[in-house]
């Protein structure tokens, strides 16, 4: 990547695995991995604290940085491979996608300066999205063959702003892991990176990913492959800049949460379960709605609207996998309703007993959450404007600690793609949670005063 007018590149390198330490390997991708192919990739973007000089930061964290990452590699060696697909042969069951790792493979590092505001990029007010943007990096180029494509999967970035902080921005194919692997993956580094570029406390703590292939369906496979035009996944989309999208994080506090579930309750009295995930989607998805309304929407009262949120899978299968298990193991859970419904008087509570409903009939199927897997994405077929939700706040991303303290903010920069939501545990405490949201700065006015004004309602009653 080269120099925009906010960002300075300091060093592009590539950091390897140690020597022989990997050789070539490969791993298949299953069902659940293939249907994310053509789908736009994963940015993180951790926020430290780090008042030192460039000096500092280039002499004491940089090789630091290097020297683990090349440790974790080691450990984690789909992430240092190439994502390789045969798109003139994409039934052929001897050519089927898989991520390969050939001795030398390597992982693009960039470090950066920047000379935008930290502390202006840290808050939770509206900020422009273009600005996040250059601190995430690019995954780079592919490599067409005569029968293959092949793809990096994964890259990072690391931003210093003079005497105020640094940021650690990831990319990763979505093929390549779902939040749970990427969350366990950052762990690892963090363990290496404090404990002096050593692996011994990570391979002694029981967290080494699982490989193996425990579970697939080759039925499913072929059938989300058939689905796939693999001809063009390998043009990954870009973000659009310049723009007048913002981004800003809300924050649900557990006086928040337990407010709207006392209006669901008290509407919905004989309704068995009522969780905070539950109505916290509910929610924001209303209000989301109704910000597009606000905003003039031409759209029918009667048009459908579908909220998509993944259900991880690795603890509902029989046996159930492990948490290290790499690679994705997620569900689709998609809810329909019509925007009338939605926008209404009780338009989240009812959204909150879908959704609801929906994640229950999904986890307690009879038969195993897999018994419908062939039908999970016939809803995607449905006209209906679809709103998702990325990350989950059973993950505690704060906890990503290279040595330096907690992040003071975390972005999921991909959002901006495809209007999703981000929902995490809160900095502050893992009992309120954070919702990360990118509109226009028109709709952002909208959504906020419909999203605060519910809540001083929630908490009244």
């Amino acid at each position: 990547m080269g120099d925009t007018p906010n960002l300075t590149v300091l060093e592009s390198c590539r950091v390897s695995p140690p020597p022989a330490t990997i050789g070539h390997r490969s791993l298949p991708l299953t069902f659940f991995d293939v249907i994310w192919l053509t789908f736009a990739p994963v940015h993180f973007l951790f926020f430290y604290h780090f008042p030192h000089s460039k000096s500092h930061f280039m002499q004491t964290l940089v090789p630091k940085l290097k020297h683990s990452l090349s440790i974790t590699l080691q450990h984690y060696f789909p992430f240092v491979g190439n994502l390789v697909v045969f798109p003139n042969n994409p039934h052929d069951s001897t050519r089927k996608p898989e991520i390969r790792h050939v001795e030398g493979d390597s992982v693009a590092l960039t470090f950066a300066e920047c000379s935008l505001d930290f502390n202006d990029l840290i808050g939770n007010h509206p900020r422009k999205c273009e600005y996040f943007h250059p601190l995430v990096p690019p995954l780079g180029s592919t490599v067409k063959g005569s029968d293959y494509i092949k793809l990096p999967v994964f890259a990072v970035q690391v931003t210093y702003f003079p005497n105020l902080g640094f940021s650690i921005g990831t990319t990763s194919h979505h093929s390549l892991a779902d939040a749970s692997t990427l969350f366990y993956f950052l762990k690892a580094w963090t363990s290496v990176c404090e404990s002096g570029g050593d692996d011994a406390a990570f391979l002694t703590n029981g967290s080494q990913p699982i490989y193996d292939r425990l579970i697939d369906n080759p039925k499913v496979f072929e059938k989300r492959l058939k689905q796939i035009r693999l001809q063009g996944f390998y043009q990954p989309p870009s973000f659009v800049s310049p723009s007048d999208k913002v981004r800003a994080t809300y924050v649900l506090t557990r006086t928040h949460v337990n407010g709207l579930k006392k209006q669901v309750q008290t509407q919905l009295p004989t309704l068995k379960y009522v969780s905070s995930f539950t109505v916290t989607c509910g929610y924001i998805w209303s209000c989301i709605v109704k910000s597009f309304v606000k905003m003039g929407e031409k759209t029918g009262e009667d048009e459908l609207e579908q909220f998509v949120l993944s259900v991880d899978c690795r603890p509902r299968l029989d046996p159930p996998l492990p948490a290290y298990y790499l690679g994705n193991c997620s569900a689709p859970c998609v809810v329909t309703i019509r925007k009338h419904v939605l926008t209404g008087e009780s338009g989240y509570v009812i959204a909150a007993k879908l959704i609801g409903e929906g994640i229950s009939k999904l986890v307690n199927n009879k038969e195993g959450i897999l018994k419908d897997a062939e039908k999970w994405h016939d809803d995607f077929k449905i006209p209906a404007r679809k709103i998702g939700v990325a990350g989950t706040p059973k993950l505690n991303f704060y906890d990503i600690d290279f040595g330096w303290g907690k992040p003071v903010t975390y972005e999921v920069v991909s959002i901006d793609y495809m209007g999703s939501v981000s929902i995490s545990a809160s900095k502050e405490s893992t009992q309120d949670l954070e919702l990360g949201v990118c509109f226009s700065s028109a709709q952002m006015e909208a959504f906020a005063k419909i999203f605060n004004d519910g809540l001083e309602s929630a908490i009244v009653s």
